[in-house]
């Protein structure tokens, strides 16, 4: 029989032609008008910080932590989160964004800032920011942009434009 347990990796090298096949499949050629996509695109993301899903020797799923500032507050963006559809539901998105918030608070960072639904990434930290308290490049729905404190009061005192970070190591 095959083993069909659920495996989290880093992200490796070789992985981003299937992830990127597992983004057009998941999310379609419209994911390149949204903001956070935008932002996204402009900076690297972290591959130390990023990680799949894997079952056997098949990508399920995906996420990815990209530097960001926000005002002059070092953070990270987290995104895109991805899963195959016929496995979601099954506790891999969790698991995947765990292990990223893990990886990124043993790095050093203190924010994660992500555009998304309060319901579920509240269960995972995640909280509403306020209102006009942080300006991201391009329309969004202020009630879905959401930041993960990964130390007790790093937010306290954070604000302004959110921008693509291109030096990793302010990030820590």
């Amino acid at each position: 029989m095959t083993d069909l347990s659920l495996l989290i990796l880093p992200e490796q090298p070789d992985d981003g032609p299937a992830i990127e096949r597992l983004y057009e499949r998941t999310f379609g050629p419209g994911r390149f008008a949204r903001t956070a996509y935008r932002l996204r695109e402009s900076a690297p993301h972290r591959p130390e910080l990023s990680f799949t899903a894997r079952i056997g020797t098949l990508l399920v799923g995906s996420v990815r932590l990209t530097p960001i500032r926000i005002g002059e507050a070092a953070a990270l963006l987290l995104g895109p989160l991805t899963i195959e559809p016929p496995f979601r539901s099954r506790g891999i998105g969790r698991a995947l964004i765990e292990a990223s918030l893990k990886a990124a608070r043993e790095s050093g960072a203190t924010l994660v800032l992500l555009v998304g639904d309060e319901p579920y990434y509240g269960r995972l930290g995640f909280k509403k920011v306020p209102h006009k308290r942080v300006e991201l490049p391009g329309p969004v729905d202020p009630d879905r942009v959401l930041i993960a404190e990964l130390a007790p009061g790093a937010f306290e005192g954070v604000s302004g434009a959110v921008r693509p970070d291109f030096g990793v190591e302010q990030n820590r």
